[in-house]
């Protein structure tokens, strides 16, 4: 393990600079994972983190302790924790961050089970929608190149891990995806604030996609007219909406119900 003293370091001053700008993370394909769980998943899922940063008065600590055996020394550094809280938008207390590269894959084959997002701009409600989306057993969140990227510290703190438990695919043409999935047996889903059926009176079970749009606009209009069906979410009167994660969160667990009560 490697000690850096210096604010000025020019590693920690590239960390610094993918934790601040949103244009970085893009440009250069990777991120700041913050907290030994998150970079704990990533290390299990999907590899060595291209380096490790941990406060030094949080190295004795059992987690910090197995996330720094996981990774080769050459790759870890220890800083004080004046230097770390500088760096860190977590409390500082997490005591550990790592950069990494973003997984980002391909447009491929569309599984059975996926949800579309389409213009969510709050990378807060990006990354609850990807936790509930793993959690749920989906195959595949699909971004539309309007949401907000998936990869912010922001989404990733409300993920926490679950960017590593499903695949994550971005600035997709979410009408051409929608073509595909339809020619390959799958149905879209949208979901619409009222003026379609209820999502209880809804088949949502075999293979399916649900799409989410962002709270202010919903659903583009050619993404509407590319789903197969629409689907309401029924609420008490005086309600407009749902968050838009809340509105994900009840519409993927409807599903699962329904698929669960159908093996039954």
């Amino acid at each position: 393990m490697h000690r850096i003293a210096s604010r000025h370091n020019e590693r920690l001053r590239d960390v610094a600079r993918l934790i601040a700008s949103s244009r970085e993370r893009r440009k250069s394909g990777r991120c700041v994972l913050e907290g030994a769980h998150v970079i704990g998943v990533y290390c299990e899922r999907i590899g060595v983190p291209e380096m490790l940063v941990v406060a030094d008065d949080a190295v004795a600590g059992a987690e910090i302790t197995q996330l720094v055996a996981r990774v080769p020394p050459a790759r870890t550094f220890a800083v004080s924790r004046a230097l770390f809280s500088e760096l860190a938008t977590l409390p500082p207390d997490v005591g550990a961050l790592a950069v990494v590269t973003a997984p980002r894959a391909a447009p491929s084959v569309p599984g059975a089970f996926c949800l579309l997002l389409d213009g969510v701009q709050d990378p807060g409600n990006v990354g609850t929608m990807v936790r509930t989306a793993a959690a749920a057993g989906v195959d595949q969140v699909v971004l539309s190149p309007r949401c907000a990227f998936a990869w912010s510290p922001k989404a990733l703190r409300a993920g926490q891990g679950a960017h590593f438990l499903t695949t994550l695919v971005e600035d997709t043409d979410l009408e051409a995806w929608s073509a595909r999935f339809r020619a390959a047996g799958g149905r879209v889903i949208a979901a619409v604030v009222d003026g379609a059926p209820s999502l209880h009176a809804t088949d949502l079970r075999g293979r399916v996609a649900i799409a989410i749009g962002s709270e202010g606009q919903g659903l583009s209009e050619p993404l509407l007219a590319a789903a197969e069906q629409r689907v309401t979410i029924p609420m008490a009167a005086g309600s407009e909406s749902l968050n838009a994660a809340a509105a994900a969160a009840v519409l993927l667990y409807e599903s699962v119900r329904q698929r669960t009560a159908a093996r039954r």
